[in-house]
């Protein structure tokens, strides 16, 4: 189902009136090449085992929302998608949020728990970042030569579209462009007070473990790290029945 947000039009995984709004919702937020139909059955999984709303939606320039209405990014674009998230939660008239954010998506569910501590009950990240590193950048080239050689423009065509093109080249252009260089979020994380699981995979090709220690050691909520030996950036896709177990742990418990 579509909703609009700013007159742009979002895609959401599911009809909005079905979920229970006495419920808690945990709301699933995608990376920066990500869509709805690329989680696969992760949220479902996750409903099932605690009888929670679950929902995603492709943010403007994904999946099968409207293009970007834009051609650059600024620094700010991933608390814009915050400030977007809270107007979305507003829409559906949500209570009772818990984020689960991918990357970019972790990013985005840092900075809402930090913008609106009010509005969100917990958060769990995957490979989130709070500042830029040479191995973000080594991984985000390393990405563009594949783009460049192999099928992966085919691949992601298959979810985007006509929008592949704009989401790659707004991805990597954008963090590797100069100025993004000092693209840091850490400020933020002392305002986040409500639990968080922090979960990265201990090979991720987009960062070191300095993103979770920083997150950790600098939110105010409970924070909880959990570090996935021998894999890489998308935990739930590569352990996914350990991300799921604590997971549904951790959103039970809170």
């Amino acid at each position: 189902m579509d909703i609009f947000i700013n007159t742009h039009r979002i895609r959401l995984s599911c009809n909005p009136e079905t979920l229970d709004t006495s419920k808690p919702t945990i709301i699933f937020l995608h990376d920066s090449l990500g869509c709805i139909e690329l989680w696969r059955d992760f949220p479902e999984k996750i409903k099932k085992r605690t009888d929670y709303n679950v929902l995603s939606y492709d943010r403007q320039g994904y999946g099968k929302s409207d293009p970007f209405s834009e051609n650059k990014r600024d620094q700010d674009y991933l608390k814009k998608e915050a400030d977007i998230l809270i107007q979305l939660i507003d829409h559906l008239k949500l209570n009772k949020i818990i984020l689960f954010g991918h990357s970019d998506g972790g990013s985005i569910a840092l900075l809402a728990a930090s913008l609106y501590p009010d509005r969100i009950s917990g958060i769990i990240t995957e490979g989130a970042h709070v500042f830029v590193e040479k191995e973000t950048l080594d991984g985000i080239r390393e990405a563009k030569l594949a783009y460049d050689t192999t099928n992966l423009r085919e691949k992601l065509t298959k979810y985007h579209g006509s929008n592949t093109g704009a989401v790659f080249s707004m991805w990597a252009e954008t963090w590797l462009s100069p100025t993004f260089a000092n693209w840091n979020i850490e400020d933020y994380l002392k305002h986040i007070t409500c639990p968080s699981l922090i979960i990265q995979g201990e090979k991720d090709e987009y960062g070191t473990l300095d993103q979770v220690t920083s997150i950790i050691t600098k939110t105010q909520g409970i924070s909880i790290s959990l570090i996935i030996p021998n894999i890489g950036h998308t935990p739930h896709k590569e352990a996914p029945n350990m991300v799921i177990e604590k997971t549904v742990d951790f959103v039970l418990n809170l």
